[in-house]
């Protein structure tokens, strides 16, 4: 695959773009197992593709989430398990949409300018949470089920690739 997207959707039509923009994963990854490429790959793809605010990897080490790969301003380092969106994806292994941050209990504020926030749990083939993307938006409301659905199938594509 050549190292540019292809995304003819309007960034509107959330559906069409994740639509468009899974098979172009699937072909970037093919082959590549090193967790550090695909998930580096696969935020930059998701910030070209959407220009969130902000979208990265946190890897399971131990008993904490340790930052991965992202795209965006500084961010938090280490998350404490069932700490925060992230631990708390980590924690319960399932996705964890939060339309506004500022009401979601021991949200971890690692820049004031995110409003919304989504996370998807990576799983091995056993189903145990390997690791969490995190995407956040500077917008209240912005992610929403064709979000969820899409990060999900983006995340099952990365968690074949490097899990096997």
């Amino acid at each position: 695959m050549a190292e540019t997207l292809s995304i003819t959707a309007n960034q509107e039509d959330r559906t069409a773009v994740y639509a468009q923009l899974l098979p172009q994963l699937e072909a970037l990854l093919a082959g590549e197992t090193d967790e550090i490429a695909c998930m580096a790959n696969v935020t930059a793809a998701l910030k070209e593709a959407f220009s969130f605010f902000w979208v990265g990897f946190y890897r399971v080490m131990g008993n904490e989430l340790v930052l991965g790969p992202f795209q965006g301003s500084l961010a938090c380092i280490r998350i404490a398990h069932g700490r925060g969106v992230c631990g708390t994806s980590w924690k319960n292994n399932a996705s964890v949409l939060v339309p506004d941050v500022d009401a979601f209990p021991g949200h971890i504020a690692c820049s004031s300018l995110s409003r919304s926030e989504l996370v998807v749990p990576l799983k091995d083939t056993a189903g145990i949470c390997r690791g969490v993307l995190d995407i956040d938006s500077s917008e209240v409301n912005y992610f929403d089920e064709r979000d969820r659905i899409g990060i999900e199938a983006i995340c099952a594509l990365v968690s074949r690739a490097i899990y096997q």
